[in-house]
């Protein structure tokens, strides 16, 4: 696809989370911007993490004074003005340094309007780096495009929060795909891992819907179906590590009944 097609309606917009710190997210976005910015792509990497930002680091620019932080804070409401320019023509990237650690999260409406921001953004593609974790601003992030990437790491703990974090990523989805306020309360109870109603899996939640209400059920099978996360095994060493990848996607599709494309791994 050529530049000025992404252009006219906006950036490619591929969020990059994983559940875990330090899998690699940062890395994963600093590569990909890289080489899609030598490609003759207009890019934009944005650090969302605001608890440990490091995008910066991996892209090889000084600590820079004004960041999405400021946009967060209401000191400045134009994300234009926090562009940094790289090394690296045209690649250009916000920060997220010099948080507030005490609210270091936007408001929901403030989320929602930098999502909006976003995607007016001057670039063919939008790289989003994700703090680690499920809160519902991560979770808000990573459905912003229908690109999300998961990085994994080959070990039980970035392999187990994976699952969390899609999981987590899919019931957000899944609430705000629900008209009924009943149906909503019922998947934000499934969110409990030890829930009452005995509901462990999306596969249950569907099965709880379908039976309380068919045209909620047929929105949460269509909510399913186009929720499709990008797999990303990284620093791969072994055979193994590479089968990871298949695992996963073969354990979402059973347990979760979502489907997940693995892209490949980074040795």
């Amino acid at each position: 696809m050529g530049a000025g097609a992404a252009s006219q309606r906006g950036p490619r917009m591929i969020p990059v989370g994983g559940g875990k710190g330090g899998v690699g997210k940062s890395f994963v976005v600093a590569n990909l911007a890289v080489v899609l910015a030598r490609s003759g792509r207009r890019v934009i990497a944005v650090d969302g993490d605001l608890e440990g930002a490091n995008l910066h680091t991996c892209l090889g620019v000084p600590e820079p004074r004004n960041s999405l932080a400021d946009f967060v804070a209401y000191r400045e409401d134009d994300l234009e003005k926090l562009l940094v320019d790289t090394p690296i023509p045209n690649l250009q990237f916000i920060a997220a340094t010099h948080g507030n650690l005490a609210t270091p999260q936007p408001s929901h409406s403030r989320r929602v309007q930098l999502l909006r921001a976003l995607r007016q953004l001057p670039a063919d593609f939008v790289l989003f780096d994700l703090g680690a974790g499920t809160h519902s601003a991560v979770m808000d992030y990573f459905m912003i495009g229908e690109e999300g990437l998961v990085v994994i790491a080959p070990e039980p703990t970035s392999v187990e929060n994976a699952y969390s974090f899609i999981r987590a990523a899919f019931y957000r989805r899944l609430r705000l795909a629900m008209v009924s306020h009943d149906m909503r309360q019922v998947v934000a109870l499934a969110m409990d891992q030890h829930n009452e109603r005995g509901i462990r899996t999306p596969l249950d939640l569907l099965h709880e819907i379908e039976a309380a209400d068919p045209r909620e059920g047929k929105r949460f099978i269509d909510t399913m179906q186009s929720f499709r996360p990008r797999i990303v095994i990284n620093d791969a060493a072994t055979a193994e590590d590479v089968k990871l990848g298949f695992s996963v996607k073969t354990v979402c599709r059973k347990y979760f009944g979502i489907e997940c494309d693995y892209l490949g791994y980074i040795n």
